[in-house]
């Protein structure tokens, strides 16, 4: 019997530290590696999505 998941719950805790000397240049280099990150998955995704 398959098991169906309707509803995911996900925490996560962020510490942010008070010893890096621009965080807003250091948010923004981290938050263009997400993007690059999710882009490059979905990249993958539609590649697959053709394979098939």
């Amino acid at each position: 019997m398959p098991i169906e998941i309707k509803e995911l719950h996900i925490k996560i805790n962020v510490d942010e530290s008070s010893e890096s000397s621009s965080p807003q240049a250091e948010n923004q280099n981290e938050k263009d590696k997400i993007i690059e990150a999710c882009v490059e998955q979905i990249m993958e995704i539609i590649a697959n999505k053709e394979e098939r």
